[in-house]
C-alpha cells in the first residue's frame, strides 16, 4: 500500500486523478487538502466530497486550505473546467462534510504520524504545502517523497507564454517548495510532471467509448465534435455518465484553443506516477522558479547543463508511454465503475 496525501484544485483532470486512485487497491488516501486554483477552494472541497460519495469510497478526510495564493491575486479557470470545476457533470450534493482541520495541519499531522511513509501528490497550486512547510520546516524530511503536476520547461506555457497554470497561480509557493525540498537524497527528490510530458497524454473520444464498453455501460457513446455544445451523456453507469460529461467540456475547451478534439490528462498521470515511478523516464536536475521577470514570472527553469553548479532538487519526467497509460486508466476506472452499476 502507498500512503497518500492529496493536494488538489479539482478540476476535471484532478477528478480523473482522484478516480484513478480510488480505483487502485494499492492506494491508501490518508487525506485530501483543497486549494483555490481551477475554482475556489470551497467548491474544490465540494467536488471532492461529491466524487467520494458517488464512488462509495471509504471515509476520507477532506480539508479546506488556502483560498488565495500567498501574494498573487487569485485567478481561477472556469472557462477551462466549467462553472463548478467538473465540466458539464452535475454530481449529487455530497452527504459528507468538510473537515474542521485546516489543510496545513493535515499535511504536518499526517506526515508526523507516518514519518517516512507518506507520498504527497500535488495537482494544484502549491500554496497549502508551502504554508505547511513554513509552519513545519521538517516536513520535507518527514515525507517519503512528493509528486508535483506543474511547470513547463522545453514547452510553451498554458497560462502565460512560458508558465504552466499550477505554478502561475502561486509562483511564490512553488519557489518555496523547490527550495525547501533541496538537499534530499536522490530517491526522495520531488517528481515533477510538467507540460512537456503531460501534454503527450491526449484523451480522445475513443478512450471514453472504451471506458463505457469496459464498464458495461450503455449506450457506448462516441463524442462527436459536431454535437451541440454541452450535450449530456445518457450512459447507464453513473460514473461513466459523469466522467463523460466532465470530459466533453474539456474536449470543447481544447478545441476552442486550437489543440483539437482531445483533452490533456495532466493530473491522472501524476497520480499514476505517485503509485509507481516506473510510469516515467526522469532526469535529475535543478529546478527554480522565476519571480521577478516582467514577462516570465511563474516560469519554471531547469538547469539541464548544470551551469548553476547546484545539486539537483527534482526528478523531472521527460517521457512516458501514452498508450500504456490510457490502457491502465481505462482498466482501473472501468473496474470501479462496474461496482457502481
Amino acid at each position: 500500500m502507498t500512503k497518500l496525501l492529496l493536494d488538489v484544485d479539482t478540476g476535471i483532470d484532478d477528478s480523473l486523478a482522484l478516480l484513478l486512485l480510488l480505483a487502485s487497491p494499492e492506494a491508501e488516501i490518508l487525506g485530501i487538502s483543497c486549494t483555490a486554483g481551477n475554482v475556489g477552494a470551497r467548491q474544490v472541497a465540494i467536488n471532492n466530497l461529491a466524487w467520494l460519495d458517488l464512488c462509495r469510497a471509504p471515509e476520507v478526510e477532506v480539508c479546506l486550505g488556502a483560498e488565495v495564493p500567498l501574494i498573487e491575486p487569485l485567478k481561477t479557470s472556469e472557462e477551462t473546467h466549467g462553472p463548478q470545476g467538473i465540466g458539464w457533470a452535475e454530481l449529487p450534493a455530497p452527504q459528507r462534510t468538510i473537515s474542521s482541520r485546516h489543510a496545513t495541519d493535515l499535511w504536518s499531522d499526517v506526515a508526523r504520524q507516518h514519518p517516512g511513509e507518506v507520498v504527497g501528490l500535488i495537482t494544484g497550486p502549491l500554496t497549502n504545502l508551502a504554508l505547511a512547510v513554513k509552519r513545519d520546516p521538517e516536513l520535507p524530511r518527514l515525507l517519503q517523497r512528493i509528486v508535483i503536476m506543474g511547470g513547463a520547461f522545453n514547452h510553451r506555457g498554458n497560462t502565460t507564454p512560458t508558465s504552466e497554470w499550477n505554478v502561475a497561480v502561486d509562483p511564490d509557493a512553488a519557489k518555496i517548495i523547490f527550495d525547501a525540498f533541496s538537499g534530499l537524497p536522490a530517491e526522495r527528490r520531488p517528481a515533477v510532471c510538467a507540460l512537456d510530458v503531460t501534454e503527450t497524454l491526449e484523451m480522445r473520444p475513443e478512450h471514453l467509448a472504451r471506458l463505457a464498453e469496459a464498464s458495461g455501460s450503455t449506450p457506448v457513446e462516441t463524442l462527436d465534435p459536431e454535437d451541440p455544445i454541452g450535450t449530456r451523456s445518457t450512459a447507464s453507469n453513473p460514473l461513466v455518465r459523469h466522467v463523460t460529461d466532465a470530459i466533453r467540456f474539456y474536449l470543447e475547451f481544447h478545441r476552442e484553443w486550437g489543440h483539437g478534439w482531445l483533452a490533456h490528462m495532466h493530473d491522472p498521470f501524476a497520480a499514476a506516477l505517485a503509485l509507481d515511478d516506473r510510469w516515467a523516464e526522469t532526469v535529475d536536475v535543478t529546478v527554480d522558479v522565476e519571480l521577478a521577470g516582467t514577462l516570465t514570472r511563474g516560469t519554471t527553469v531547469a538547469d539541464w547543463g548544470g551551469v548553476w553548479g547546484r545539486e539537483p532538487n527534482a526528478r523531472v519526467a521527460v517521457r512516458t508511454d501514452p498508450q500504456a497509460f490510457f490502457d491502465h486508466l481505462i482498466t482501473r476506472i472501468s473496474a470501479l465503475a462496474r461496482t457502481l452499476a
